[in-house]
């Protein structure tokens, strides 16, 4: 069988540190037959690093000779990229968010569509194991149906000093489009994605914009800060379930917090760490799992699922149109902020 040929768009921190590693680890499918960068230099650093054969200097000589792409660049470039890849025929799979705005989203979807290829987006936390067992148990409706969700997406004084993460033109935002989507998409996958009404959402900056910041993730210029450090928002779905979501890279509070919580009529749940919460015999009880299947690594589950839908063996973990929820409810909550006022979708 010939092996799957994956070429790799960006080489920064996430493509050295996750995507690369992973698909290594699949070297009996895979072969990554090159990267691309706008940084030649790097590009070649990264090349040496993992023993890559080739360097390209256009992104289309990569497209020519690849299968697939994994997209790691600055969420401004998500969607010209992915559309290139797609419409030259490689199946996609785009770092996170899916794109900057939900229009973009849709224009990635419908060249997806056209071209007939795979098209997902980096969300790893559902491949946490945590995630898994969380989703089986929802699947299973042990706590009935879900009315309230409690999202957290929490560190403290951890501003990435690195990259363009606090350049808004760049990225599209801070701390929610950055962090925050990967609890909002895990928490919607695990509700099975009902439809958002209406977003409410109120963001703020005024931490990182003040000097003499004391920051765990390196250092980065108050003065030139132009995204959000802290958001919250409130949403209703149409079946009458709501969610309470905070996310922040620097809030004041004692430790890092990560919290997916779900209470339903019948029960509720904690993702992390993962534990089911009932009543009965007149009692109140909370289970936790004292063992729950290991995965290896999230982002090597992730390439996996990724490399197997290309194959045609498997059904995609990310699914397009539930990436795009994520972007529509990010843009609503941006746009709640600047207006002032619920958003109705």
């Amino acid at each position: 069988m010939s092996l799957l040929k994956i070429g790799i768009v960006g080489v920064g921190g996430i493509a050295v540190s996750r995507h690369i590693p992973a698909l290594l680890q699949l070297a009996d499918e895979v072969e990554i037959i090159g990267v691309y960068d706008v940084n030649i230099a790097r590009a070649k650093e990264v090349s040496s690093q993992f023993r890559i054969t080739h360097v390209f200097h256009t992104m289309e000589e990569l497209f020519q000779q690849a299968d697939a792409v994994v997209i790691c660049t600055p969420n401004k470039f998500h969607s010209e990229i992915a559309i290139a890849a797609l419409e030259a025929g490689c199946h996609v799979l785009s770092e996170k968010p899916m794109a900057m705005t939900s229009k973009e989203c849709m224009e990635m979807i419908t060249a997806a569509k056209k071209a007939q290829k795979h098209l997902s987006v980096a969300y790893h936390y559902r491949f946490m194991k945590e995630a898994q067992a969380a989703k089986k148990i929802m699947m299973a409706k042990k706590i009935g149906k879900p009315m309230v969700v409690r999202v957290q997406a929490l560190r403290r004084r951890k501003v990435p000093g690195w990259g363009v993460f606090t350049n808004k033109e760049l990225q599209g935002g801070g701390s929610l489009i950055d962090y925050g989507c990967h609890l909002l998409d895990l928490s919607l996958w695990l509700i099975g994605n009902p439809k958002a009404t209406e977003v409410t959402g109120t963001t703020y900056n005024a931490l990182s914009k003040t000097p003499d910041q004391v920051n765990e993730w390196g250092q980065f210029s108050h003065e030139n800060f132009e995204v959000d450090d802290h958001v919250t928002a409130y949403l209703r779905f149409e079946n009458g379930a709501t969610m309470l979501v905070e996310v922040s890279w620097s809030a004041n509070i004692e430790q890092d917090q990560e919290t997916v919580s779900i209470s339903g009529d019948e029960g509720g749940l904690n993702v992390f760490p993962l534990k089911v919460n009932y009543a009965k015999h007149g009692m109140l009880f909370t289970s936790k799992a004292d063992w729950i299947p290991s995965v290896s690594d999230p982002g090597f589950e992730q390439a996996k699922n990724f490399v197997n839908v290309c194959l045609n063996r498997e059904e995609p973990i990310v699914k397009w149109e539930e990436a795009l929820q994520v972007s529509e409810i990010i843009e609503s909550i941006y746009k709640s902020n600047d207006e002032r006022k619920g958003i109705q979708l």
